[in-house]
This record gives structure tokens, C-alpha cells and sequence, in this order.
């Protein structure tokens, strides 16, 4: 996957930013390309291998249709969700480490339900706050909505699912 300068990217374990530069480095006889990010939550730059891109899960926003799927798919019924809490939470990470937006959403719903069985473990508490975070700010970034906005259209399509989002940690 090839990035523009200028783009707006989603870094899956860093959060939204932009390709501030596209730049090569030699190492010894081996040369590299990088994309430099701007990640404006962290106001951090990230340097990003050519050869590291797909690995990091390094993605293109989400076009307005995959946005409506993702809400159509938060506002619906039930989800799988695994009863083991060890490989459910390994599954989680993986998905949310490289996953698009809607495997995000999935994990924030199958949490959600899961939460309504029992409580939550700490390190799937932070996950789900997680997965809520990356939904909003993509939603705001992509559709040009506030983050107040964007979380209220979240909250709404959980709610026809009869769903709702715990206080943030």
C-alpha cells in the first residue's frame, strides 16, 4: 500500500496521522524507505518502513461507505464473542493491531457483551476504551464531526442494539 504526502493514515496501536514526509536511509549496502508520521494525539513523529507497513497495519481512513457499514453494524443484534477470556483477549489484540475499522467495532461490541455477562479484566477494560477511541476519532476525522459528535453517533447506534458505553478509564 502506497501513502501521498499529506494523507491522513490510521497507525491501528498509535492512532490517526499525517505523511509529513516520504524519505530513504542507507544501512550499510541495504537502503530504506520510510513514511515519517505526524501523529497528532501523541504529537510525536513515527518513522515507518516501506517493508513494516503492512506488519504495523499501517491503513488508508475509512471511505464514508465502510463508516455507514460499521455503524449498520454496531446498531444491529449479537455478535460471537469467545467465553475464554485468555484467547478471546489474544484474538482482540491481533484484531485491533491490524484490523480495519469495522474489525475495531467488532471488538468493541463482542467487549460490550461480554461486559453485560461479567465484569471486564483490566487489560480488556483498556481495550475496549481503546477500540471506542480509534471509532470516534476516525468517525471525527473522516466524516468532519467533532469528537463530541462523532462519540453521540456511536452512542446511538449502540443504543438500537441495546448497548452503551461504560465511562472512559
Amino acid at each position: 500500500m502506497t501513502f501521498r504526502l499529506g494523507e491522513k493514515v490510521v497507525y491501528p496501536s498509535q492512532g490517526i496521522g499525517t505523511i509529513e514526509n516520504i524519505s530513504s536511509r542507507s544501512f550499510g549496502t541495504q537502503v530504506e524507505s520510510f513514511y515519517l508520521l505526524r501523529l497528532s494525539e501523541a504529537r510525536m513523529t513515527v518513522m515507518v518502513p516501506f517493508s513494516r507497513v503492512a506488519h504495523v497495519g499501517l491503513r488508508k481512513l475509512t471511505t464514508h461507505g465502510e463508516l455507514a457499514r460499521v455503524l449498520s453494524f454496531l446498531a444491529q443484534g449479537n455478535c460471537a464473542c469467545r467465553r475464554d477470556w485468555k484467547t478471546r483477549f489474544r484474538e482482540n489484540t491481533e484484531k485491533m493491531r491490524g484490523g480495519g475499522l469495522l474489525v475495531v467495532a467488532e471488538v468493541l461490541k463482542s467487549l460490550l457483551l461480554q461486559q453485560r455477562e461479567k465484569p471486564l479484566s483490566f487489560g480488556e477494560k483498556r481495550m475496549l476504551d481503546r477500540a471506542r477511541h480509534l471509532l470516534v476519532t476516525e468517525l471525527s476525522i473522516s466524516r468532519g464531526l467533532g469528537e463530541y459528535q462523532a462519540a453521540d453517533l456511536l452512542k446511538r447506534a449502540l443504543a438500537k442494539a441495546a448497548l452503551s458505553l461504560p465511562p472512559e478509564l
